[in-house]
This record gives C-alpha cells, structure tokens and sequence, in this order.
C-alpha cells in the first residue's frame, strides 16, 4: 500500500509502516464514535447530540487479512461545506491538505439507516474524493422497528461501494464490515453518480482546473468546485491558490447567466439524485406513526412545561448530589482517616509525619472525599447527553439564547461546562458563525464546573443547613442549584455584552437536528463516569498533591520557638503567621479584607488559581498542620476563631460570598489554553484569553463584595 501524500507529493502522518488507514466521517447522531469504539477497543466519549468528537481520535485494530488497520475518528459533520471548524478539520484530512494527519486508504462513511435520506448528502460528497468507500448502514435495528426495509443490494447498486448493515452499540455487523474494508482498499475510487447539466459543466471547467493545478485528484476538484459555489469567501488555507478566487467568480457568473443559483446548485443536484436512490430502495411497511421521541417531546418541548421539567431535573440533579454521595463521602472521610493515623502511628514525631499526615493525606484526602459527588455529577450528564434531551435543553433555550445575540446551539457547549470548560470550549467548533462561536468561548467558563463542586459542597455542607423546603428538596440543594444557575445567568449576560460591542453580528436561525431518545448504554455510560474519574483522580495524584507538599513547606518552615506554657491552639496559629505561608498570606489579606477574608483563605484562592480544587486542600494543609483533632475539614472551619476579632471566621456570609467568587472566578490553566488555541491562536488568542481571565476575575471580586456589603449591612454578617 502507498504512503499516503498530500498536494506537495510528500508522505506525512504516524500511521504504521503497511497499515490500511482507514478515516471514519458521519453526521453527527448516526454512532459513529460508538462504531469507532466497537472496532477499535478505545473508550471515546460517547453522545447523542453534535459536538462530541471534536477532534481526531486514532485507534487500530487487527484486519481480516491480518494486518493492522489505524482508523481516524473525524468530528461529526453534516457535509463537507466547512461551514464550522469540525467540518473544516474533517475536509482537510480528506483532501490531503492536513499536514499532521496521513490521508486515508479508505473512508469508512457511517449513516442512520433510519435517516438515510438525509444521511446521503456528506455521502455524496466524499463518494467523490478519489478515495475507495465502505458505508456502514448503522442503528439498522432502529430502521427495521419503525418499518423501514432497506434493499441493500439496490443500494450497493446506486452508489457503487461496499455497504454493511451493522448495530454498533451491540456490536452487529462488524467482523463483515472489517472484511468490506479491506476489500474496498484494493477496489478502484468510487465516482459521481449523477451528472451535471452540460451548461453547468462548461461553466464549472475552468474552476476544476485551477483546483487540479493545485495537486486535487480530478474526480475531488469536481466535488470542491461545487463546494466553492456556496462559500460566501475562500477559506485561508485556500488563498494561496493563484486565481482561484476569480475563478470562483467568473464560474458564477457564468451559472447565472444560464438560468442557475450558484449557491443553490450543489443541494440541488445532490438531493435530486438522492430523492431517486431513496425511491429506489427504501420502502415502508407501514404508515408512520408518531413515535415514542414525539410524543415525549409534546411535553419536553411544550413551551411552559418544557422549561419546568429542565428545571425540575436540574433539582433532581443537584440534591442528589447531596442525598446520595452522604454515606459514599462519609465513608471515603473515614477510611482516609483511619488510614492516615495508622501510617502516623508506624512514624516517629517529626517533619516526616507531618508531611505524610497533615500534608498528604489532610491536602490530597480533603479532596478525594468529593469523589462520589463528581461521580454523580457525571452519571447525569452522561444520562442527558445519551438520551437525546441535551438537544432538547438547546431547542428550550434557543429563545432565551436569541436575546442574547446567540442561537440555542451554543448552549450546548455551555452545558457541557457543566462537567468542564475544556470540552466546552472545544465544542464551540460546531458554532459556524465565527463571532458566535468566539462569544461562546468567552462566557463557557462561567458554568460551574465538576471542579467547583469541591468547594461548593465543603461550604454548603459546614454553613447550609439541611433544611427541608419540598419534600424531596433541602435548603442545600437549592443552593446548589443557585450557585448553577448564577452562572448560567452570568454567561447569558456576558454574552450579550460581547454581542452587542466586540462581537456584534445578527442573530442567525439555529437549525438543529433533535435525535431520538434512547435509552443510555450502561457500560457507554460506565465508561465515561470511570473516564471522569480518572481525571480527577490523576489530577490530585499530581498537582493537588504537588501543591500540598510545597504548602506544607510553606506552612512548616522556618520553624520559630514558642511559649510552651501558651494553649496549643495559639502555638499553631503562630507558627503559621510566622511561615512562609503566613507571611505571604499577611501580604495577599489587604486585597481579601474587603470581602471579609482572612489570610488563609486569601493563600487558598491564591493557591487554586492553578486549578480551583486546590482551594480545598490548601485549607486542609492549613488546618491540619499541627492539629492535634481528627475532625474533618468542614468542623474545624466551623470552629475557627478570627485571632483579632475573637469572632467565628466563617460564617454563612462568607461562605456564600467565597461560593459567589468561585462562580465567576477563572481558576483553571488548562481552560486558559484550550481558550488561546481555539480563539485563534498566537497573539490574537493570548489577548482574547487575557480578556476573559481579567472580565471573569473582576467580576469574582465585585461580586463576591456586593454579597458580603449587602449581607453586613442587612445583619447577617455575624
């Protein structure tokens, strides 16, 4: 098999010397990270709405005739248009134009047997790439359950490439489907199954040659030529092409001077061929029906009870958050203790002790007592994109969404910030509208994140109480919940200043596919949940754990002499102000002071800017330093004493106005680089990172004071 070119002649990519590289491309919905999965053994994330596979994921398996295949997971796409940075990704690979990715022997094309018609549009479209094809017929049970019947043969027939019905999510179909492929890779390209008008190839001519010129296969210059027509400006990576945009025009003009709409040329002719295919092979036994996704959306759609049941599972969600991780954290809390003092008890008294206990496992276990919780968290996520309803929640908020200068499709990202700003942010790049997507990007990381639920649920849990308000509810969750929809509110209002002064644009028509519901695949869900897991685990095994052992440093040396006749209490409040820490905590208090905090949470905010659970651990090393009490970290912040003013030095004001700061505060470096390489990269995406760091840190501080003024004032500061 050939190394794999591009337009310059050069091999490029890392797949395996003799490898059969397969790209896997679909719409959105069709299973196609399912498939991926089910043939390659990697766990990708899996989900029922756009925007999952935002980027390429590569995998392999053994084929049938022994050698190994290396499969390319391209982001989900409606067509080849490029009209958004996903399609654009998978384009680029296609074509041979991506210089870090190889192009592939062949495309494996996954479509909804149960949505072919629309399906056959990106079909069309890659079927002329010069590239051998196999179709995968995927979700074919689906089909057959609403009465569809298939001919496969008529339709290996029309389109003129191997096709394989398969049920990925079960696992159907796959050893023919790895045989079809590499069959498919020793079988000539597949070619256009339908022809242009003859006036509309004459003026399309000169437009295939420049693309020719510029090393496309004839067979792709005539399938990018039609592309062209639509693009309201040749993308950069086609600028360098000479003459090309005057071919584009000249073409188009052309067009029109014969009776035609150039931007309207490409669907037409593409859905008039695929109206004959369809007619030729799908047959239905019997009248549709409203199914069981529309008659559960007469409700989840309805324009008063939809929102209702949004907000009612977003209750749901967040008691059980409380309710349910209860006896999971307490038993986390005891096994870390029971653990921490039987190491203590095999080391001598000394530095080395301390650091285990007070450092290590006070730092690192006050934050894996969260585990259940971000377990939870996940698990209904995971249930929400799976079933089809994030699609749903998108359609709701398109009307809110509007107001804002925003569609209901960037809501979807923003939900996916729920669980964390990263994949948020990569998920934009199914926003076309570059203004659009760039405001989106500026105000996902105001959704409270998996990582805020740490320091939530430690000051919900010592300063809320367990109030009973519905049967079902407690004053907690409802918090919870408020602090969520805060910055839900936030973003939608950020949002609006971004669109109406940096960003303005007008507000485009979302056109959004709504899937079917389906039930979650428990071990897709499993999988996903561990996933989540695994990352949080990862990350207090690292920086959390880095981060305790320097702050126990910190809060240990230099070690100063004492009156040993003085309370022990008073010994360890001053050999903390007198460590490193504490003199550097004395230095951040003046700015902290104004929003009623002492030092010690002015060096834990300070400390979780590197990423926001830290904030929790840094107030387990502090309060665990020389602590001769086992209680845990919630009891020993409910009995601290402010030296100075002889008071309690948390209250519930201060705990609502610590939450509040954490809803706007950006405390997460990874956030800040997903932001510069997606807004654009180099200086550009530095300065709009810089932006929305500065925005978010100033609003934090301004409204973390608003709360803690406002309460004083009112008489809850005591």
């Amino acid at each position: 098999m050939p190394a794999a070119h591009g337009a310059g002649g050069e091999p490029r990519g890392d797949a395996p010397q003799g490898a059969l590289r397969v790209a896997i491309i679909g719409n959105p919905n069709t299973g196609k990270t399912t498939l991926f999965n089910a043939l390659t053994g990697l766990r990708q994330r899996v989900g029922n709405f756009a925007g999952v596979t935002v980027e390429r994921v590569e995998g392999g398996f053994q084929g049938a005739d022994g050698r190994r295949v290396t499969v390319l997971d391209l982001p989900g796409s409606y067509s080849l248009s490029a009209g958004s940075p996903d399609e654009q990704v998978a384009l680029e690979v296609l074509l041979g134009r991506d210089a870090d990715r190889w192009r592939p022997d062949v495309v494996l094309v996954v479509v909804d047997a149960s949505h072919l018609e629309r399906n056959l549009f990106l079909t069309s479209q890659v079927l002329e790439l010069g590239v051998p094809v196999v179709l995968a017929l995927n979700q074919f049970d689906i089909a057959e359950a609403e009465g569809l019947r298939i001919d496969v043969p008529e339709l290996v027939h029309a389109l003129g490439v191997p096709i394989v019905p398969t049920v990925a999510k079960r696992g159907e179909g796959l050893d023919p489907l790895k045989r079809a492929l590499t069959i498919a890779a020793e079988l000539p390209p597949p070619a256009r199954r339908f022809s242009l008008p003859e006036p509309a190839q004459q003026a399309l001519a000169p437009l295939e040659a420049c693309l020719v010129a510029d090393g496309l296969s004839v067979s792709a210059a005539r399938m990018e030529a039609l592309r062209l027509l639509g693009m309201q400006r040749v993308g950069p990576h086609l600028d360098r092409v000479p003459g090309l945009a005057d071919a584009i025009r000249a073409a188009s003009d052309e067009l029109r001077s014969v009776g035609f709409v150039p931007t309207r040329l490409e669907s037409e002719v593409r859905y008039a061929w695929i109206a004959g295919v369809i007619d030729a092979t799908v047959t239905r036994a019997r009248a549709a029906t409203a199914n069981v996704s529309d008659r559960i959306d007469r409700f989840a759609l309805h324009r008063f009870w939809g929102p209702v049941i949004f907000v009612a599972l977003m209750l749901i969600v967040f008691q059980a958050v409380f309710s349910w991780a209860t006896p999971l954290m307490d038993g986390i809390e005891a096994i870390i203790a029971a653990a921490g003092g039987v190491v203590g008890s095999w080391l001598p008294d000394g530095d080395l002790r301390s650091l285990i206990v007070d450092g290590v496992f006070a730092g690192v276990g006050s934050v894996l007592v969260f585990l259940p919780q971000i377990a939870i968290l996940f698990a209904f996520i995971g249930v929400l994109e799976h079933s089809g309803y994030m699609a749903r929640a998108a359609f709701l908020m398109d009307r809110v969404m509007r107001t804002v200068g925003l569609h209901g499709k960037s809501f979807i990202p923003m939900l996916s910030g729920y669980a964390c700003a990263v994949p948020g942010i990569m998920a934009t790049r199914t926003i076309e509208d570059p203004k659009d997507r760039l405001a989106t990007i500026m105000v996902v990381p105001l959704m409270s994140c998996s990582a805020r639920l740490p320091v939530y649920t430690l000051l919900i849990g010592g300063f809320v109480p367990a109030t009973t308000l519905i049967p079902g509810l407690t004053l907690q969750g409802a918090t919870m919940l408020c602090m969520y929809l805060l910055g839900t509110v936030a973003a939608l209002g950020v949002a609006a200043i971004f669109k109406r002064t940096l960003l303005k644009g007008p507000v485009r028509p979302m056109i959004l596919e709504l899937p079917p519901y389906r039930f979650p695949s428990i071990k897709s869900l499993g999988v996903s949940v561990v996933q989540r897991c695994q990352l949080f685990l990862q990350r207090a095994g690292t920086v959390i754990l880095a981060l305790s052992i320097v702050l126990w440093a910190m809060a240990t040396y230099p070690k100063v002499t004492v009156d040993a006749s003085l309370p022990v209490a008073v010994q360890q409040e001053r050999q903390l102000e007198h460590s490193v820490l504490g003199r550097v905590g004395r230095g951040i208090e003046p700015l902290v002071r104004p929003l009623g905090y002492d030092w010690k949470i002015g060096v834990s905010i300070a400390a979780s800017f590197a990423a926001r659970e830290v904030f929790v651990s840094t107030m387990g090393t502090i309060y665990g330093v020389g602590s001769e009490s086992d209680a845990a970290l919630t009891s020993r912040l409910q009995s601290e004493i402010n030296p100075i003013t002889g008071r309690r030095a948390y209250t519930p004001l201060i705990a609502v106005s610590l939450m509040v700061f954490y809803v706007f505060a950006l405390m997460c470096m990874s956030t800040t680089a997903v932001t510069v390489r997606e807004a654009g990269g180099g200086r550009i995406g530095w300065q709009w990172a810089a932006l929305q760091f500065a925005y978010m840190l100033a609003l934090a501080y301004a409204a973390a004071w608003l709360v803690f003024a406002g309460g004083t004032a009112l008489g809850f500061g005591g």
